[in-house]
This record gives C-alpha cells, structure tokens and sequence, in this order.
C-alpha cells in the first residue's frame, strides 16, 4: 500500500498539524490516499528526511528551532530516538550524508547552515560547541573548532552589499536548503543574499570553498542534483531555474537558466520546491500564487532547460511536491489538501488531478519506506 509521512505546519506556524501524519492509499485502490492522523506529538515538523540505511526519519521542527530524529517501530508509527537537537532560526530543512555519518540543516530565520553528526543507532549527537566558537564561523565563514562532529557556518558577505530588497528593506541571510554532490561537496542555498554556496565536509563541521552569485533578486530556493551531475535552482522570486555545472577546476558556474513557465507572473509566482522523474527527463516546479505545476525538459547533458506545459495543481499554495511511481503528489499548504496528478510518460505534463485527499497544513510529502 502506498504511504507517505506527511511533514505539516503546527499552531504557531499557523497552521493545524499535531505532528508527523500518515497519508496512506487505499489497499484496493492505492491512488485514492487519506490522511490517517498524526504519529507523533510534534511541533511543526515542517521538512522530513529518510536515513538512508536504517529506519530513522529526521524532522526539522521550523518553530522551534531544532531538529530531531524519529525512529520506526511498526507498520505506521515513529517514536522519538534521542533529545532533540538545536539547529537555528526557523530551520526549514535537512538533507542527510549518503554515508549516514551526519545532515546538514538549512535555516531560513538566521541564515545558519549546521552540521549535525548523527550517531550508529540514527540519534543525533547533541550539540557542544560552545558559542564563541558558533560565533567566529558565523562571522568568518570556518569550520567550528572542536572534536565533537557538530559544526556551524555561515558566510556572513552579501555580494549586493548595500542593496535592498523589493520592498526597501535590508537584505538578510536565509539559508533555505541542501544538497550533497556527487564530488563529496555540498551546495546549499541563500535565498537573501542570492547565493549557492559550496562547502566541504570536514571533521570539525563545514568550510566553506566557493560561492557562485546569481542575480540580485532572483532569491534561490531549492535544488535538484541531476544524474548527469548539473545542479538545477529554482529562484522563489524571479520565477527561474538556473543550471549549474563544475568546470575542470571543480568550481560551479551558471551554464544556462529559464522562466519556468512563459506566462509565470514574477512578484504573483513563487515557486516552491524543484523535484524531478528519477531518469532525469523531466523536472516539475510549483507556483505558488496561481497554483499552477510547471513542467521543463531536460536538453542536451543536462544543462539547458525547456518549459513544456503548465497544469492546474489542484491544491491552494503547493509548498511540496514529489514524483512517484509516475504519478506527482503535491502538498497544498493553505487549502489543507494533497492532490494526485497523473503525468503523461512522453511529454512529462500533468494530465489532470486524480485524486485530492485532505490533510492539515501540509509542508512535506516522504515515502514510507
């Protein structure tokens, strides 16, 4: 039976989810899902990430600042493993290693990107670096000096100094997501500061080996690693994906971006998350806003893009979105819903909706593994 943990926004997110859910399809109709309520008592729980070898989900609980981890113990049921672990201001995401050795925790309020070691059993180890040593890599963009497998980073420089945001405000940092390369490294985006920023792993937490800049207010949001290696970006306010590739000196450079859909309405649009079919043919982006799902190809190697379609993604600001098992699931974070599209498997658009289960807040779809 397909099943789904459903990460969802709590009351002081402003939002109606007791914790983690379950959304599970029907066992003679798989494609007809429901939501089966909470599995945990959790605040907010708005980004979810799967260990990759034991049964151990990690939850970036936004509101209060801090991560934790949740261990299966049956059929459809997590119990917490460890204390939870403090990440940062409105931690909104995490990505753990391929080894399984640690995550990586991306923070919208302060911009913080914290490397957080995650022990044999899947508990996460507990933060002891001291503040000082916090506030040197903050400031300086180091690794934290210490023998405990945490870390702290944060490169503090704008490259637009002086510039301000649409509506005249000063720019702020906010870490947003990442991603683990093929080559070890890690991309991470800044969605203030118009960043990807480029780090390698170390014992003592994140250095930091390059930046690339994208256009000043473009906002980076999410990204998707393509098998051919080339890193795609969805901007959240000019409505774009970039490509990315690593020259011959290992440093990433823009090879190409796109509009993700003709008629996205920059300042109405804003995208969401960036997911794509596991071959790599095709990637989708929501539009929140005018609710829409927009479909791109994928050209040459991988690194130019073509907007192909635009669908109806049937639920109210589509914060989320996966595709599985050839159909796309979409998480509707004001209309309380996850709609079902079918997708068709020659032009990769969305065909029309399927099904629309109700859900309470939903901000993140992962498959029960």
């Amino acid at each position: 039976m397909t099943r789904f943990w459903l990460g969802g926004y709590g009351a002081a997110m402003e939002g109606s989810a007791d914790g983690i859910g379950l959304l599970a399809g029907d066992e003679q109709t798989p494609t007809k899902l429901s939501y089966r309520g909470a599995v945990t008592q959790t605040a907010s729980p708005s980004w979810l990430a799967q260990h990759p070898t034991l049964d151990v989900v990690y939850a970036a609980q936004e509101g209060d600042a801090v991560v934790q981890a949740f261990r299966r113990t049956g059929e459809s049921t997590l119990q917490p493993v460890g204390d939870p672990v403090e990440a940062g201001q409105y931690v909104c995401h995490v990505a753990v290693s391929p080894t399984g050795t640690y995550l990586v925790a991306s923070c919208y309020g302060d911009g913080r990107v914290v490397r957080i070691g995650i022990a044999a059993d899947g508990s996460l180890v507990p933060d002891a670096v001291n503040r000082a040593a916090e506030l040197r890599a903050a400031l300086l963009g180091e690794p934290v000096e210490t023998s405990a497998p945490v870390g702290v980073a944060a490169a503090a420089s704008d490259p637009h100094a002086g510039a301000l945001t649409a509506t005249g405000e000063e720019r702020v940092s906010h870490a947003h997501a990442a991603a683990f390369l093929p080559d070890g490294r890690i991309a991470t985006t800044d969605l203030g500061f118009d960043l990807v920023r480029f780090w390698r792993p170390t014992p003592a937490g994140l250095t930091l080996d390059h930046e690339v800049s994208l256009p000043q207010g473009t906002g980076p949001r999410h990204m998707v690693v393509h098998p051919s290696g080339h890193l795609h970006v969805v901007t959240e306010y000019s409505c774009e994906v970039f490509t990315l590739a690593a020259g011959p000196d290992g440093v990433w450079r823009v090879v190409s971006s796109v509009l993700s859909s003709p008629i996205a309405e920059v300042g109405v649009d804003f995208p969401a998350e960036l997911a794509r079919t596991r071959d790599g043919q095709f990637l989708y982006t929501a539009l929140r806003g005018s609710n829409t799902i927009a479909t791109l190809r994928v050209r040459g190697a991988g690194e130019t893009l073509e907007p192909v379609a635009l669908a109806d993604s049937g639920v109210d600001w589509p914060r989320h979105h996966l595709v599985h098992e050839g159909k796309l699931l979409v998480a509707g974070q004001r209309s309380d819903t996850v709609a079902l599209l079918d997708l068709d498997e020659r032009t990769g658009a969305a065909l029309g909706i399927r099904h629309v289960a109700q859900a309470p807040t939903p901000t993140h779809l992962l498959p029960v593994r």
